[in-house]
């Protein structure tokens, strides 16, 4: 009787061992496996207030099977994960193992997504972009620029060249209002540094006209090495009291009757930004102008150019020159290459 009472316990603790190997197996093949059934470019979003039950449910409704639920639990009690979610957007990237993933939840390594600003955008470019942008929450869409420029905090100011050029992270929750605020701090912060370092003697009676005129140099070139000399025949200028005479301004003055050509008729009408009818500085910025651009707007080139024109080559650049005479051949010089194009590319 009692050999076998041994013999019966005795297979009852080998069973009762294979059963604890083989779940300590499958749980251990668990945790470091590829989780199955998710698709590409899938991501997880964990919200305000969710247990780690919805969070499941959430996994399953990407395809993830329910089978495995418990060695989900066992997981996240074991990595102490399961009652200390952070809130955001996970990716769930093909390969992706449940440790991984518990890990970044852990850790709060959410998705940051990108919005660049582009150089030279004005006020209406950067809010359409805005608008496209997801998942940016939407708030500014449906206001005006009066009641934009309120809701940041700026109320009664003009909103253009406000906002610093370059990309932005942001994550899911994220508004296109705080992207904004970042994006104005980031101007203030350039465009302080520069005029804190300005050169000696420049024709501008604060930031704000330096503001206005890196606008200008932004939209005049997209060649970087050109822009100190940009700078430089725009202060030269505002120093002899000359116009500016600069396209960029007419064209915003313009607004939607611009259809991409300026006629003799648009440099002849005045508006407050046409610097072929007014002396000096118009009375905003027309774009969004980088970092590059303010700097140079505060440390112009040396030199006696007053001109400039198109090279007319492709290559973005322009000549430059010191008199109206050789202004004139230079625009003589452009409007041939310029013919000789069109002719190639009609022949």
């Amino acid at each position: 009787m009692n050999v076998v009472r041994f013999v019966v316990f005795a297979l009852s603790a080998l069973l009762a061992g294979a059963v604890a190997w083989w779940a300590f197996d499958r749980y251990t093949g668990f945790a470091d496996a590829p989780v199955a059934g998710i698709e590409r470019d899938a991501s997880l979003v964990v919200e305000r207030g969710d247990s780690f039950a919805g969070v499941l449910g959430k996994l399953h409704a990407l395809g993830v099977e329910p089978e495995r639920d418990l060695e989900w639990r066992l997981l996240a009690r074991q990595m102490g994960v399961a009652g200390r979610l952070q809130v955001g957007e996970y990716a769930l990237e093909p390969g992706i193992t449940p440790r991984q993933l518990l890990q970044r939840m852990h850790d709060g390594k959410v998705v940051r997504h990108r919005f660049t600003i582009v150089e030279g955008w004005n006020l209406r470019e950067l809010r359409a972009a805005l608008a496209r942008a997801e998942p940016l929450v939407q708030e500014a869409a449906s206001m005006d620029d009066a009641a934009l420029a309120e809701a940041l905090g700026r109320a009664g100011m003009h909103l253009e060249g406000r906002f610093l050029p370059e990309t932005y992270l942001y994550t899911r929750g994220d508004s296109d209002l705080d992207l904004l605020q970042r994006a104005w701090a980031a101007m203030e912060t350039t465009l302080d540094a520069a005029w804190d370092s300005r050169l000696p003697g420049l024709p501008l009676k604060d930031k704000e006209e330096a503001l206005v005129l890196a606008s200008i140099i932004e939209k005049e070139t997209g060649v970087a090495e050109e822009r100190p000399q940009i700078a430089g025949v725009f202060v030269r200028r505002l120093e002899l009291g000359m116009k500016l005479q600069t396209d960029p301004t007419v064209i915003y003055g313009m607004g939607e009757r611009y259809t991409g050509n300026i006629r003799r008729t648009d440099l002849d009408t005045d508006t407050p930004y046409n610097t072929y009818t007014r002396t000096g500085l118009p009375p905003t910025p027309i774009a969004m102008p980088g970092a590059h651009a303010v700097h140079a707007a505060t440390h112009p080139a040396p030199g006696d150019t007053l001109y400039f024109v198109a090279v007319g080559d492709g290559s973005g650049r322009h000549v430059f020159t010191r008199s109206l005479r050789e202004h004139q051949a230079a625009v003589r010089e452009y409007l041939q290459r310029y013919r000789a194009q069109r002719k190639a590319q009609a022949q």
